[in-house]
């Protein structure tokens, strides 16, 4: 496990000064259950250190950056950020999912991939980087991992806001999502969904969730958009 834990220390440029923190960060409570561990010893206390550095660094760098925005905006725009669907996708980027140290159980129900898990998880870690390295670079991480590339991010999470806004400007068709298939078990299962401009199909999304399925498809289709 612990050439596991410094292939992620290379991965994300952060070598910790105490080792334990790191493991903290990655113990989800189904593993600390299935060890009969103290319950403290799971990620969420990190994870809620986590979230209020996260909360602060994402505040300020939108206020810096955007100086004339009113506060309503900022705190809608911070709330997409740093969403769960946000951070999952930020952890996707870091593999964080495959160095989970889960119960049995969760692992077998797809908990590598929940989002609910590595959102956490992703939280979890920015605390554990506090608490051994401090604010900098609790900071660093953040820029580098949630708030780099963030045109990119916003175009996915707001894909279908956006897609409906191009739609509605250039084509002014109707949007319509269409349900191709459900797979796997309830506890563990993919949508695929197909988007509709008019008559004609822009693009096939996947997803844990309809809602994320229609989320992938409409990215699909704002980019096929841009090709022409």
């Amino acid at each position: 496990m612990e050439d596991k834990l410094k292939e992620l220390e290379k991965r994300i440029g952060y070598k910790f000064q105490d080792f334990s923190l790191l493991k903290h960060a990655l113990m989800h409570s189904s593993y600390t259950n299935e060890k009969h561990l103290p319950k403290y010893q799971c990620n969420e206390r990190l994870e809620f250190l986590g979230d209020a550095v996260l909360e602060l660094v994402s505040s300020e760098f939108l206020f810096l950056e955007n100086p004339k925005e009113p506060e309503g905006k900022l705190t809608k725009t911070r709330a997409s950020m740093v969403c769960e669907t946000s951070l999952a996708f930020c952890a996707r980027d870091i593999e964080l999912g495959s160095y989970l140290l889960l119960g049995k159980g969760e692992e077998a129900t797809g908990g590598r991939t929940r989002e609910s898990v590595t959102s956490d998880a992703m939280e979890a870690l920015i605390g554990a980087i506090y608490l051994d390295g401090g604010f900098a670079n609790a900071k660093e991480f953040i820029h580098k991992f949630i708030l780099s590339d963030l045109e990119n991010k916003k175009l996915f999470f707001d894909s279908k806001t956006i897609l409906q806004e191009i739609v509605q400007a250039d084509i002014n068709k109707p949007i319509t999502y269409q349900l191709l298939k459900e797979e796997g078990p309830d506890h563990n299962k993919a949508f695929y969904v197909e988007v509709f401009i008019g008559d004609v199909d822009y693009g096939t999304g996947k997803g844990r969730t309809k809602k994320a399925a229609e989320q992938q498809a409409a990215y699909q289709a704002i980019l096929a958009l841009k090709k022409k």
